[in-house]
């Protein structure tokens, strides 16, 4: 009997349904010559540090680094699972031939590796390797099963993954807590989890550390049309309203006029980042939302295997292309005018040089029927539009630059305008926000203009504020881990960045969490921020190796290379050893400065509870901003002077209707400021949202 173990039940049934292996048993299939089987996702994970020698199990500096010489591997404690293995490990020792069914992927390779590994196989295997989980999917991949020796690099650069995770995670973890973390605190330190954390430390220092500084801007309107000079901004409002008196002296004339025609190529097919991007950016959807969306997609044979990292296909689909659009029946007046015209067979769509594991998300050719929850609909949509407007012409457009003169000040606007819609046609009907890469909001549509022409026009003053950098969002996070913390819009750049990103699409959804659990980020509306036990733990880290996304990108891509069989994992395994030896030695060497949490409190956000630490004020540390002789107090209305009967000074916790905490507090005192906040309700001027400020009388005024 030939042996095929799935990593799901759900796909060793749609797998035995197509062998013929309709006898059910008691778990797994058989018939035709087949047993098939399956596992629940990880079955084995790697042995903990006590599992190796007793006294390892006490977190004491003197036994670190641990380093497992070999690393072994153990079954999950789990009745259900150990039930399965029991299965699993009677059928290798009786069959022929294995044949791995798991997902094909770096982290479905190691799954079922691990699992024929504990079950003592020396069957002779063989690879089973698919896209999606359509019939005629499954029947191609048994026509044409692969060598499992095909894929050994692939385990190999896993197992490194997990052993390099397991060095660094285990000693590091306990390094820090042992080190900084007091008797109390956990501090947990990760290879790919650490690095992204320290990105948004980062971020948010970046913005508590800046200053807005006002400026001033000559503008002004001709033809109903807005121009700015082409100067530098103006630092004070005196030389604003000397430029103002100066524009009011003179006519505006049209010194340049170009319209300059050009194309906006069409967007790139998902990858799982950027399908996850996509649906953070239009619909809020977490990255691991999204993951359990399209897994859904896949496992219900919608849409091709999601966790891939390639947003191109292999040359051989394009013969399939159009029986795929052909049974996109919902999508029928975008796909008309693709079918009456052979589909084209772009580079920019089909490279195999470009393709990885798998190729980019596509529907398959088996459209959803009314079984979809909301969220899959919207997730399903977003692949199909997209994979449909690769294949429309590209959008044209006009791009107007217009040149105007006052004097000697020259003014500058510019428009532009869609003259052939090409792709954007298929996102016609989508809300404006949706609509993939909209024009900028400043952009106008233009007038003719007449070099030379000349006439009145109303010069004004523009004031504005420079802004502090964005706090990530899940979506652009998510871009900072593809390209290791770089900013970079263009996509065929980003595409060649791939390799030295932070984790990989699978798992970054996961790592993003993980800190979410571990208290270490916060969501607040779209923002993801760091918390004060987040930033103090960065702030701890000294080493750069573990908190630079530079390197770790480098990690990713010596891993991406013994994938290749272009790195020894041996090799990178000895330098994992030589780090974390090297880390250990160093940290136990620096100073103490111990990291202390306060009491946990618990608040539901949107129906999602989670656990965040509160870290107390110290008030009676604070000088009074006032009298700057007396420290502050914390009483039960208010935070207050210690001397209040001689200084007065007090902030109450009630302000204009609204309830701050001690960190708006502490921000209002030491700041001078807040940041802006919303549900003020008792303001005399029906201020509802708004910043609050200290005046120089130390009284708290609402703007």
């Amino acid at each position: 009997m030939k042996l095929c173990i799935a990593e799901k039940p759900s796909v060793a049934r749609d797998i035995a349904k197509v062998l013929g292996a309709d006898m059910p048993k008691q778990g797994y299939f058989e018939g035709n010559g087949y047993w098939v089987t399956w596992t629940f996702g990880h079955f084995c994970t790697l042995k903990e540090p006590d599992e190796y020698n007793p006294y390892l199990k006490s977190w004491d500096l003197i036994f670190l680094p641990i380093i497992p010489e070999p690393f072994g591997i153990k079954l999950i404690s789990n009745p259900g699972v150990e039930r399965q293995f029991n299965t699993i490990e009677k059928l290798v020792a009786d069959c022929a031939e294995v044949i791995n069914c798991g997902d094909a992927g770096q982290e479905g390779e190691l799954i079922q590796r691990w699992v024929l590994q504990k079950a003592k196989c020396t069957k002779p295997m063989k690879r089973l390797w698919i896209s999606s989980l359509t019939e005629d999917a499954i029947k191609e991949g048994f026509a044409n099963l692969k060598p499992a020796e095909d894929y050994q690099n692939l385990y190999l650069a896993g197992n490194a993954r997990a052993i390099g995770d397991w060095l660094l995670g285990i000693n590091a973890t306990r390094l820090f807590t042992k080190k900084f973390g007091g008797n109390k605190t956990v501090l947990s330190v990760g290879r790919v989890q650490t690095p992204t954390l320290a990105m948004l430390v980062q971020r948010q220092k970046e913005i508590e550390a800046f200053t807005s500084e006002e400026y001033w801007e000559l503008k002004t309107k001709y033809r109903d049309v807005i121009f700015t000079a082409a100067i530098d901004r103006l630092k004070n409002i005196e030389k604003a309203e000397k430029g103002l008196g100066y524009l009011k002296q003179n006519e505006f004339e049209i010194i340049s006029f170009e319209i300059k025609e050009g194309k906006e190529k069409n967007p790139r097919l998902f990858d799982l980042t950027a399908l996850q991007v996509e649906a953070n950016r239009k619909f809020g959807f977490s990255a691991e939302h999204t993951l359990k969306y399209i897994q859904s997609l896949y496992e219900k044979k919608h849409t091709t295997y999601p966790r891939v990292d390639t947003t191109y296909l292999s040359e051989s689909l394009h013969p399939k292309i159009a029986g795929i659009l052909q049974s996109m029946n919902f999508y029928r007046e975008f796909t008309a005018p693709l079918l009456a015209e052979p589909i084209p067979k772009s580079k920019t769509v089909f490279d195999d040089s470009k393709v990885t594991d798998h190729h980019a998300i596509i529907p398959t050719e088996i459209p959803p029927a009314s079984n979809l929850s909301r969220e899959e609909k919207l997730i399903y949509d977003l692949v199909a539009k997209r994979f449909i407007a690769v294949f429309y012409p590209e959008c044209k457009i006009s791009n107007t630059l217009v040149e105007g003169q006052v004097g000697t000040i020259v003014f500058k606007t510019s428009g532009r305008q869609i003259l052939e819609p090409g792709w954007r046609a298929v996102y016609i009907k989508d809300k404006p926000d949706n609509a993939e890469k909209p024009a900028k909001e400043e952009e106008q549509t233009l007038p003719n203009f007449t070099k030379g022409e000349k006439g009145p026009h109303k010069p004004m003053i523009h004031k504005g504020k420079t802004s502090p950098p964005k706090p990530y969002t899940e979506a652009t996070l998510l871009r900072a881990m593809e390209t290791a913390g770089k900013q970079v819009d263009d996509e065929e750049l980003r595409e060649l960045m791939k390799n030295n990103g932070i984790g990989r699409p699978s798992t970054r959804a996961n790592i993003i969490e993980t800190l979410f659990k571990r208290n270490y980020i916060e969501r607040k509306k779209k923002n993801i921020l760091a918390t004060s036990t987040g930033i103090q733990l960065i702030d701890i880290i000294q080493d750069d190796l573990l908190k630079s996304p530079e390197l770790t990108g480098e990690w990713e891509f010596k891993l991406r290379k013994i994938e290749r069989g272009e790195y020894d994992a041996s090799q990178f395994k000895k330098e994992l050893i030589a780090m974390v030896t090297d880390l250990t030695r160093k940290v136990i060497n620096e100073k103490t400065k111990a990291i202390t949490l306060e009491q946990e409190i618990q608040r539901d956000v949107k129906k999602e509870t989670s656990v965040r630490k509160k870290v107390a004020v110290r008030w009676e540390e604070i000088q009074c901003p006032k009298c700057g002789e007396s420290k502050l107090i914390l009483g039960k209305t208010a935070v207050g002077c210690s001397n209040y009967k001689g200084c007065g000074f007090k902030v109450p916790f009630t302000l204009f209707g609204k309830k701050l905490s001690e960190k708006q507090i502490h921000d209002l005192i030491s700041k001078g400021k807040t940041s802006k906040m919303k549900g003020f309700g008792g303001h005399p001027e029906q201020l509802t949202e708004g910043i609050l400020h200290l005046t120089a009388e130390f009284t708290v005024e609402l703007e």
